[in-house]
């Protein structure tokens, strides 16, 4: 076998793996067993930032493959579409960062959960600004900046294929505990707002 796709298949692995440990320390199931495990305001307080962390940490081992593995280019965008692609891509990468302050930055990394004191207070259902096109606006850039790369390789390919399936899944196991969480809000705010891909109408109207 060719050592480039033995370097992809190995790279995909390490991405599935990447990607059960992320979704299995994200279920309902473990976050309920190391709150009990460690306390309700412990847990509330450190689980943010330790999960943050430990999905950066854990993904450098997939991205030095991805960079020290041997690859083959597919296509690369050629002039003038590849200015395209820079524009797109920079809309995409500004929508990650509206996302996150929206949310909030310091709460999405774990910083403001670290410096809480007292009674931990429950998250809010966001529903106004982009989440009002998509219900996942953050999934939604990282697609768009990740498929809009002007130059294609097969380890770059295999790292998006696996990474958009990684999403999608956890798009729908992510509903499932909001729905748990929100009940009946959620429901109607899902029934109306896609899930990845705005309505045309309404980014028209934005």
């Amino acid at each position: 076998m060719s050592n480039v796709y033995l370097g992809t298949i190995y790279l995909i692995s390490a991405t599935i793996l990447w990607g059960l440990a992320h979704s299995v320390l994200a279920s309902h199931t473990v976050k309920n067993a190391l709150r009990r495990a460690a306390s309700p305001p412990a847990f509330d307080r450190y689980y943010r930032f330790s999960y943050n962390f430990f999905a950066l940490a854990s993904f450098f081992p997939v991205a030095l493959m991805l960079y020290s593995f041997p690859d083959r280019p597919l296509y690369s965008i050629v002039s003038p579409w590849i200015y395209l692609t820079v524009i797109l891509q920079g809309l995409a990468a500004f929508s990650l960062i509206a996302a996150v302050m929206q949310t909030g930055p310091s709460e999405f990394m774990g910083l403001a959960q670290l410096s809480e004191i007292g009674e931990h207070k429950p998250p809010a259902l966001i529903t106004d600004g982009l989440y009002a096109y998509v219900r996942h606006p953050l999934y939604s850039g990282l697609l768009a900046f990740g498929w809009l790369i002007p130059e294609m390789t097969i380890n770059r390919l295999a790292l998006l294929a696996v990474l958009t399936l990684y999403i999608l899944i956890g798009a729908w196991f992510e509903e499932r505990k909001l729905l748990k969480d929100f009940g009946e809000a959620y429901a109607e705010y899902k029934a109306r707002v896609p899930r990845l891909i705005p309505k045309i109408g309404k980014l028209v109207n934005w």
